[in-house]
Order: structure tokens, then sequence, then C-alpha cells
């Protein structure tokens, strides 16, 4: 008997590992709910919630070819003994699995116990990212070659068995406590597909122009993360759909096209990066905890952090672009990228938390977690990769440029519902205005100068580059990139820092 076991890649449509195990006589289609798993600090009951969607969705798409999918609950390696004992298991098949850590150990687990019992454990790439790379040279031209291949067409009947199967367990049994969320993304396939059909046909026309944007993004940004990361969806059906729409939009007239190909392209870009990041932590496993560059290991340890975590996790910083931001993840478990960006730099930058902490939190938070994205990105926007530019976002600013008559902040913060445009990013201008409101926590400018000056100071020592030198062969992107001609000019390092952050 042969076992197609499911993982993050919860759908019969280009599911490489489920095709090729349907070619046996006897297929398992099985997915295993791991009780440790949802022990962990970076899973939540959001994130479950949605789970439980694509379940029932997948269940009824194998029902449809012949077989309902069978749920087991326990420990991964022990559930397996008991089907071998039952069933003789021929052959496993499931895609290559880039998550966290306490996956990455159970399969190291999984592995030596197959290979003991003689059982094949067939692991087809799910995406792009490739196992065993030693560097980048020739890794996007391995990516455009995959992503060009035919999806793979589900078999259009399997041999159905009378498995034992199981429920799928509640929240509560589970020890999942709800997390504050108020708005639940659907999942499941079918779902994951009107909502890339919507995104190609209405709502990405003005994508490039207001994904920014907190007010604008959640209709014109693609919403197809959660889809991607649980596997409704597959990266490269996107990609080939997409590309599609492409060629659609340059038949259109002026008028329609308006907006579109810059949109759609952006889209494109955005999709190639996607892999580019994951494949980091299928690299380097522990940079979900580990600092990329060894030269940060010490370099935030001196701060009043659980003060500083309580007030930023909460949305109480005083800063009201920071705070309606988290405020409004925590009730949607969703945030476009760049305000989350803002909120990982504010916190590393302005506060000077460990990303360890603050990215466990926000993993928690995104119904959409993906470790290979989000660690990455946690340390990019914290500085600790070595190898990438300083971005630290100026929340005021950031407000300004992306807010600018306060209607998200109001939203989010009842506190400052009178509070006039002129001093709503920042009301601590006018006393009058922030009773029920926090002054913020620390002073802006000062301390994102600080941070700047402490990152900067420690970029310009030479045992810093060389490290540097050797993380860029392994995880930099070797995309060519645009020189721009350099204006002798002489500027004061505040002014940089004023203009650019």
């Amino acid at each position: 008997m042969n076992i197609a076991w499911f993982k993050r890649d919860l759908r019969v449509w280009d599911n490489e590992a489920f095709t090729n195990a349907c070619k046996g006589n006897l297929v398992m289609p099985l997915y295993i709910i791991e009780p440790e798993l949802w022990e962990q600090d970076d899973v939540s009951y959001r994130q479950y919630i949605f789970l439980k969607d694509c379940l029932q969705d997948l269940d009824k798409d194998l029902k449809k070819i012949g077989q309902k999918l069978i749920i087991k609950i326990g420990d991964a390696l022990e559930i397996f003994n008991d089907i071998n004992n039952q069933y003789a298991i021929k052959e496993i098949w499931s895609h290559q699995e880039t998550w966290n850590f306490w996956t990455y150990e159970r399969d190291q687990r999984l592995r030596s116990w197959f290979k003991s019992n003689n059982i094949k454990w067939n692991e087809p790439k799910q995406n792009g990212v490739i196992r065993g790379l030693k560097n980048r040279d020739g890794w996007s031209k391995e990516w455009q070659k995959r992503m060009n291949i035919l999806p793979y067409k589900p078999p259009k009947k399997i041999k159905g068995h009378k498995f034992i199967s199981e429920s799928i367990p509640s929240t509560n049994q589970l020890g999942l406590k709800n997390d504050g969320i108020e708005v639940i993304q659907k999942g499941g396939r079918n779902e994951g597909l009107k909502v890339l059909e919507s995104f190609l046909s209405k709502r990405g026309k003005n994508y490039s122009k207001e994904m920014s944007s907190p007010l604008t993004a959640n209709n014109s940004s693609s919403r197809l993360s959660t889809h991607i990361a649980f596997g409704t969806l597959s990266i490269r059906e996107i990609i080939q759909k997409t590309n599609i729409r492409k060629k659609e939009i340059q038949k259109l007239s002026k008028d329609e096209k308006k907006n579109w190909p810059r949109s759609i392209n952006t889209f494109s870009s955005r999709l190639r990066w996607h892999c580019h990041f994951i494949q980091k932590l299928e690299d380097e496993p522990e940079i979900e905890f580990k600092n990329m560059h060894s030269s940060y290991d010490k370099l935030r340890n001196e701060t009043d952090s659980n003060r500083f975590f309580e007030s930023w996790k909460n949305g109480l910083t005083g800063y009201p672009m920071v705070d309606a931001c988290m405020r409004s993840l925590i009730k949607t478990g969703w945030l476009n990228f760049r305000m989350r960006a803002m909120l990982m730099s504010f916190a590393s930058y302005h506060l000077w938390l460990p990303w360890q902490k603050t990215s466990k939190y926000l993993a928690t938070l995104f119904t959409d977690y993906e470790p290979g994205i989000h660690y990455s990105q946690s340390q990019m926007q914290s500085g600790t990769t070595g190898i990438n530019a300083i971005r630290i976002y100026n929340p005021i600013k950031q407000g300004i440029d992306h807010d600018p008559e306060g209607i998200f902040i109001k939203k989010w913060i009842h506190e400052l519902q009178n509070v006039p445009k002129k001093f709503i990013h920042a009301p601590w201008e006018n006393v009058n205005y922030i009773k029920d409101y926090n002054l913020p926590i620390v002073e802006e400018s000062s301390a994102r100068k600080a941070a700047a000056n402490k990152i900067y100071m420690l970029r310009k020592e030479q045992s810093h580059k060389i490290e540097s030198n050797k993380i860029f062969i392994k995880h930099g992107s070797r995309k060519p990139r645009v020189k721009k001609i350099k204006k002798k000019v002489k500027i004061k390092k505040e002014e940089i820092q004023k203009n650019l952050f």
C-alpha cells in the first residue's frame, strides 16, 4: 500500500506527491494532526481554523474520485508504525516540507525510521525550493524551469478502501484558545480559486499603486498568501494563470488596460521572491532562532524588553500607525507587507527588541504564517542578515504617506476618534487629544538615530564584511543589480537618516 501524506499541499490538483502515490494498487490519502505541533509558540487558533476549512474541502475533492481523506491524530512516527503493522506500507509520498524547526526535526526522525523499516519515502519538490543546495548560482534558472512544468492532474478515479479515520479535533481539544481574531479568512481550494480569479480579473488592477497602504491593500492585494502557505493552490498554477492573464491584458484597449500592466508585473515579481526566501530556511533551518550574521548575537541584550514588548504587542506604543496596524492584525490575521515591515522595524530599532521574541508573536497573528518567508523577513527588517540594506521606518512618516487622513488609524484606535487630521499622526503635540491614549514610549528621532549608529558601527568592522560575503554566497540573490550614478554631494549623516528613514 502507498500513502499520500498531505502536509502543506492541501489539494489534489498540481500535487505531484498525490498523483504519483495513486499509481500504486491501493493508496491512503492521509493527513496527520499532531497535537505537539499545535503546542509550539509560533502557531495559533486562527491558523488552525483555516486548516480545518482546507481539510474539509480536500475531503470533498477526494471523495469525488473514490476515497475520503483519512485523518489521524497523534505522533507521526507512532501513526506510521500502526499503519505499517496493519497494512504493510510500500511507499510514502509527500512533498518536501520547509516549515518550522519542529517539523524539520520530526522529519529527521521519520527519515531514520522509514529507512530502518525498509519503507521508501518519496519527497518531490513542492515548489522551486531546492534541497541540498550548495550556493545560489543558477538557482533562478532552475526555479523558472520548474514553474514552466505543466501542473500535475489528479487521477480520475482511485481505488477506495474503508480505512478508519478520526474526526478533526476542535480547537478546545488541542488547547487552542481564541486569540482575539474577529475576521477569519475562509480556507479551502475552492475559496482559493475564487480569490485568485477575482484578483486577476478585477481587484488587482491597482495592485502596484495600492498595496502599500492599509486603507486599500485589503482589497487590492491578492490575499493569496494564506492559500499558498497551506497549499490549497500551488505557486506554479498561480504563476501560470498570471502569465495567461498578462497575455489577455495586452489585448485590452488603452482605457481597459490602464494600470493593469504595471500591477500584474509587480505581482509576478512578488511571486518570484516567494521561493527565494523559503530557500534560505531550507539551506539553514536555524535562522528561525539564530542570527544569520554572528556579529549581531549580543547586540540587543540591554533593553527593558518586557515593558516595551508588552506595549508593542498590544498596540499601546503611543505611535498611531504602529498601534493601528497591530490592533488590526490581532482582529483580522492579515496586514499588508509594508506595514508588517514597519511593525518589525519599529520593534527592532526604535524599541531595540530582539527579533527572536517579536517574530514568534507575529507568527501567531499571521494566518498566512510561512516560516521561510517570515523569519527571513524578520531578520531583514531587524538588520541581522549582514547582506541587506538597513531600513528603519519612521512610523509618523509612514502614517502620513499611507493614511494621510487618519482613516485607518481612527478605525482601529477608538481613543483617537475625535483627533483632527493635523494631529492624528502625532497626537502628543496637543495634549487635549491624548487623554485616553498613550504617550510615545520612546522619542522617535533619537531612538532611530541611536539604533542606526549601533548598526552602522558594527558594519564597519572588517570581520563583519568577511562573514557578510560568506552569507551572500549562501543566501544572496543573483538578480543583477541596476547601478546608480552616485552624485558627489556631501551630506551629513543625520540628513541621510532623515531622508531615507
